[in-house]
Formats: C-alpha cells, structure tokens, sequence
C-alpha cells in the first residue's frame, strides 16, 4: 500500500489494537423497590424480589437462548416477558432494552439485534447485581 505522498511501506508497521470496555450505567426505581419493601416487609420482598430475580434471570437466558437459535418469534415473547418483570420490580434500564430487542427481533433487523442483544446482556447482568445488593438479598 502507498502512503499519501507516493512513499512504499516496508509492511513493518505495527498496528496498535485497544479493547474498550464498554460500562452501562443502569437505572433503578429505587422507590418502587421501596414501596415493595414497605407493603410486603422486609423478609417477605427479599423472598418475592428474589424469586422475581431468578424468574429474571431465567427471562434473559431464554430471550438469548432463542436469539442463538434463530428463532426470533420466541425472542420476542421472552423479550416482553423481561420488560415487564423488569418494569415490576423498577429495573427502567433493562425494562427498555428488552422492549428494543423485541422490536429489533419483531422486524427482523439482525444487525441492530445482534447490538443490542450485546447490550441486553451487559445491562440484564448489571441490572440483576444491583437490585441484589439494593435489596439486600443473598
């Protein structure tokens, strides 16, 4: 290849190559944990946000799951159930993303999919850190 000016490289040049993190910041309705807390007690909405975590969890996986298996009609169901169990106990960042995969899912626009199934992942496994430690679970 040739530099602008018409010089020969030597094919000697180094590439220099940077890994970006890539850090989510993701937003909790700390008051809606609280309301739970407040109606249900403080062991009982452990019991019920951890259930609602593992159901959670599960959501993310399988929305996943079916997104590496190409079916994209299963996604979209898995996807909605996510939003709304995120909605439930006031993880508004997650609630958004898997709202956006099913839409990406539902028109079948695989390269912004792929996006943000990257990103569902990134915020589904910070969301479910920080509702765990803000509700004093484990």
């Amino acid at each position: 290849s040739a530099h602008p000016e018409g010089n020969k490289t030597t094919g000697t040049e180094m590439v220099q190559i940077t890994a970006l993190s890539v850090s989510e910041t993701v937003r909790v309705d700390t008051r809606r944990v609280g309301d739970i807390v407040s109606e249900l007690g403080e062991t009982t909405a452990q019991n019920v946000i951890g259930l609602a975590l593992e159901q959670l969890a599960t959501a993310l996986m399988a929305t996943d799951e079916a997104i590496r298996q190409d079916d994209l009609g299963a996604a979209v169901g898995h996807a909605d159930r996510l939003a709304r169990l995120a909605w439930q106990i006031g993880l508004i960042s997650l609630a958004g993303v898997a709202m956006d995969l099913g839409s990406c899912a539902d028109r079948r626009d695989l390269a912004s999919l792929a996006a943000v199934r990257a990103r569902l992942m990134r915020v589904g496994n910070r969301s479910l850190t920080e509702i765990w430690e803000r509700a004093g679970i484990g």
